[in-house]
C-alpha cells in the first residue's frame, strides 16, 4: 500500500517460501515492535500486578493532507453538512465544516454527490477467533472456551489471528474498529479486545491504543444448552453462578485492595479469572452482556446492583423495546440487529422496529453484526431498521441512524472522545461512500484510519491483502471483489 519499505515485514517465514516463484503485491502493516507501548499504559486505580502486559504496539500508518471536499458529511455530532468539507491531518480530523483552508500539499480529493461519514465501529464481533478459512478439526474455531461455566481468566486475543482472510472484508465495509469478544458458551467468557483494521503481523500491532477491556458474559439459554450435562442446566443455575463467581472476586478485590494499601507481607497469590472480575468491580473492565429476554436483561441488572459494577451494553437485546426505559434510566447500551428473530424460542419475541423503539425511549441503541457477512453490510443493516421505524409509525433520520454505527458503539467502548463522529479533534477515521451510505446501491470507495488511507477502490495497490491472497491482483473490473 504506497510505503514499499514496510512491504517486507509482512512476509513472513511461511510465505517467504511460498513465494518463491511470486511476485506478492507491496503491502504496508502497522508497526508491531515487540517493545512495550506507553500508549497503552496499565489499568488505572489500585489494580493486580502487570495489569496490561500485552499493550498495544500499534503506530499510524504514514499519511498525507487530505482535504474531501463538496461532500454530504454525516457527523453524528449534529446535522448533515451538505456540500461541506473535512480536513484530515496528523492522523486527526483537523477541520469540518462548509469549507476549509487546504494546505498547499493536501491531497484534495471532489466529493460531487457522495457521502462521508466517520468509520463504523462493530462492538460485537469474533473475526479473527472465529477464522476463515475454516475446517473440520476446528482449528480456527478459537471462540468460545467451553470447559468451564466460568471462564474470565482467557483474552481472546490470544486467539485473534490477523491473517483472517475476514479482516480486510470487514474494513472494505466501511468498518474501522471492531471489539472482539469471546463467544457465548459461558456465564462469564472472559476478556475482549478493541482492533484497529489495519494490517498486522501480530494482534496487538492491531491493538487500540488506550482502549479498556470488555468483559464476555452471557445469560440465557447458551450456557444452559452447553453445559446442560454439568451445570448450570437452568436459569435459576445460571443465576446462581454469576453471583458465586462476583462473590469470591469480591473477597479477591479486598484482598488485594489491603495489601496494595499498605505492602505488608507477600502479596495474596494471583488467579487470572478472579483478577479480571475485580478490574470489572473497579471500573476498569467493561461488561458486555449477551442476552435477549426482557425479564433476564432485568435480572442482570439486579445482579449488577448487588455486586456494584455496571454493564455497559446488552447486546442482542432483541426483547430491549420491552425495557426501553429502564435501558435509559439505567445508561444501558443495547446492541441488536436490525431484523434477526424467531431462529430460537428466546428469541422468538423479536420484532423489526426494536432499534427505532429503543432509540425513542431514549436508550442508547447501537448496531452490531455478530456475524462475518453482516459486518461487511451494517450500513445497509441500519437501513433496514430505519425502514422498520417508519413503518411502524416511528421514524428515524439519517442523522440519528449514523449514531447507531459510529458514535454510539464508541461510547459503549469508552472510546468516543477519540472515534465515531465527523469533530475537529478526533482521530481521522473516515469513509467516503459512492453515495448515501444507506443506499443498497452505495460502496464504500476510500477509507482512511488515524489519516492513513487504507482502502482504495479503484487502486489495487490500495488493498490489504493476508497471505492467502499475496501476488493476486482483481481485474480492474472487479476492484475490491465483492465487498
Amino acid at each position: 500500500m504506497r510505503t514499499a519499505a514496510l512491504a517486507a515485514v509482512l512476509v513472513t517465514a511461511a510465505c517467504t517460501a511460498a513465494s518463491a516463484t511470486q511476485s506478492p503485491a507491496p503491502q504496508r502493516v502497522a508497526s508491531d515492535s515487540t517493545a512495550k507501548s506507553t500508549a497503552n499504559a496499565p489499568m488505572g486505580g489500585t489494580s493486580t500486578p502487570n495489569a496490561d502486559p500485552f499493550p498495544s504496539t500499534y503506530q499510524p500508518l504514514p499519511s498525507k493532507p487530505t482535504v474531501i471536499r463538496n461532500v454530504t458529511i454525516l457527523t453524528a455530532a449534529g446535522p448533515a453538512i451538505h456540500g461541506g468539507s473535512v480536513l484530515l491531518r496528523d492522523g486527526k480530523i483537523a477541520a469540518v465544516g462548509a469549507s476549509v483552508d487546504a494546505p498547499s500539499d493536501a491531497v484534495v480529493i471532489d466529493g460531487a454527490g457522495k457521502y462521508v461519514t466517520p468509520g463504523i465501529i462493530d462492538i460485537h464481533s469474533h473475526v479473527g477467533a472465529g477464522a476463515s478459512p475454516t475446517d473440520r478439526g476446528a482449528n480456527t474455531d478459537d471462540v468460545n472456551e467451553a470447559t468451564n461455566p466460568v471462564t474470565a481468566n482467557v483474552w481472546v486475543e490470544h486467539s485473534v489471528w490477523p491473517q483472517d482472510p475476514q479482516l480486510p472484508r470487514v474494513l472494505m465495509g466501511g468498518v474501522t474498529t471492531i471489539q472482539v469478544l469471546p463467544g457465548s458458551a459461558n456465564l462469564i467468557g472472559g476478556r475482549s479486545v478493541v482492533l484497529k483494521l489495519v494490517p498486522s503481523r501480530s494482534v496487538q500491532g492491531m491493538k487500540f491504543p488506550g482502549a479498556k477491556y470488555g468483559l464476555k458474559m452471557a445469560c440465557g439459554e447458551n450456557p444452559k444448552r452447553v453445559y446442560q450435562q454439568r451445570g448450570p442446566s437452568t436459569r435459576m443455575g445460571n443465576v446462581a453462578g454469576y453471583r458465586a463467581a462476583w462473590i469470591q472476586a469480591e473477597a479477591y478485590r479486598r484482598r488485594w485492595d489491603k495489601w496494595n494499601a499498605t505492602h505488608v507481607g507477600d502479596p495474596p497469590q494471583r488467579d487470572l479469572g478472579l483478577e479480571t472480575l475485580a478490574e470489572v468491580l473497579r471500573g476498569n473492565i467493561l461488561v458486555h452482556n449477551h442476552c435477549y429476554r426482557a425479564d433476564e436483561m432485568m435480572q442482570m441488572i439486579d445482579i449488577a446492583h448487588e455486586f456494584g459494577y455496571k454493564i455497559r451494553a446488552f447486546h442482542h437485546a432483541v426483547e430491549a423495546y420491552k425495557i426501553a426505559d429502564v435501558l435509559a434510566r439505567e445508561g444501558i447500551g443495547a446492541a441488536e440487529w436490525a431484523d434477526w428473530g424467531a431462529f430460537k424460542l428466546e428469541a422468538a419475541d423479536a420484532v423489526r422496529g426494536n432499534m427505532a423503539l429503543t432509540d425513542k425511549a431514549g436508550a442508547r441503541t447501537i448496531m452490531h453484526s455478530d456475524d462475518e457477512s453482516g459486518i461487511q453490510r451494517l450500513n445497509q443493516e441500519a437501513a433496514k431498521a430505519m425502514a422498520a421505524g417508519n413503518a411502524i409509525g416511528v421514524p428515524v433520520s439519517e442523522d440519528e441512524a449514523i449514531k447507531w454505527l459510529t458514535i454510539n458503539p464508541a461510547w459503549a467502548l469508552d472510546l468516543d472522545s477519540k472515534i465515531g463522529s465527523i469533530e475537529t479533534g478526533k482521530n481521522a477515521d473516515v469513509v467516503l461512500w459512492s453515495g448515501d451510505p444507506f443506499s443498497v446501491y452505495s460502496r464504500t470507495e476510500k477509507i482512511w484510519i488515524d489519516g492513513a488511507m487504507v482502502f482504495d477502490r479503484s487502486d489495487p495497490a490500495e488493498h490489504w491483502r493476508t497471505d492467502f491472497e499475496l501476488g493476486f491482483v482483481p481485474a480492474a473490473s472487479n476492484v475490491g471483489g465483492d465487498k
